[in-house]
């Protein structure tokens, strides 16, 4: 029998400034027959974004996108970007198999690139 907790956590970490990406706009979409808009917000001052549907029953199994508003939050922080940022909105598609297992995902970024992966919380 197993402790884990279900749902889904997301942290994002700006590497280059060593800071937390607060304020950074998440959204987080299930992708079955038709997108549907699971959550919306900000990430917080602790680096993740707190929303409630994220630890509900509306995280099923299946697959799942969170778009990150990677270009907004960097020009808010007045970060200089070109005028076509090279990262806008980046998309991440995972997908969910064990609804009693806790999903991880830390995003690390720059202006130039990110990684983002099933961590181990």
């Amino acid at each position: 029998m197993s402790d884990a907790i279900g749902g889904v956590s997301i942290h994002v970490v700006d590497v280059a400034r060593g800071v937390i990406a607060s304020g950074m706009r998440v959204e987080l979409f299930a992708c079955g027959a038709d997108r549907t808009r699971v959550c919306s917000g900000a990430i917080n001052a602790k680096g993740v974004l707190d929303h409630p549907a994220l630890m509900s029953a509306a995280m099923q199994a299946g697959v799942y996108e969170a778009v990150f508003h990677v270009a907004d939050w960097y020009h808010a922080a007045g970060v200089a970007l070109p005028a076509l940022p090279f990262l806008d909105h980046v998309t991440y598609r995972f997908a969910i198999g064990d609804t009693a297992q806790h999903y991880h995902l830390p995003m690390k970024l720059t202006p130039w690139g990110y990684s983002c992966f099933r961590g181990g919380a």
